[in-house]
């Protein structure tokens, strides 16, 4: 082979190990954008289910000193609880018929939305 052949051959093969590395680095990118997606997604999950935990605490602890306050009222403290727990049976079973068209499709939107959503970079990138 003459020099300009070798030459040539040592280009394109250099030219085939930039092309792997740009591959092997494109993935790698892509692999970071997914986790920093994921870890975006999870955190804004878990953030909303903390609240609605610490809400559901607090609703607990009403229903107890409403199921009380009524037993009183009604001369029976039981008599209370049972007024309670047949309201939240109501309350059940109107959650029940409206979920998919309220509950599910917005828990679906807000998750869509943060997959989808720009993060918001400071100055400095």
């Amino acid at each position: 082979m003459s020099g300009i052949m070798k030459d040539k051959v040592v280009l394109v093969s250099e030219l085939f190990d930039k092309a792997e590395q740009y591959g092997k680095t494109t993935i790698q990118l892509y692999r970071l954008k997914a986790i920093d997606k994921i870890t975006d997604v999870f955190a804004s999950v878990a953030s909303r289910i903390i609240i609605a935990v610490s809400i559901a605490l607090f609703f607990f602890l009403l229903t107890i000193g409403l199921s009380l306050y009524i037993g009183d009222l009604l001369g029976k403290s039981y008599y209370g609880f049972f007024v309670m727990a047949g309201f939240y049976v109501v309350v059940t079973a109107i959650l029940v018929f409206i979920r998919k068209k309220y509950i599910e499709l917005r828990f679906n939107n807000y998750v869509i939305k943060e997959i989808f959503k720009e993060k918001k970079r400071d100055a400095t990138n």
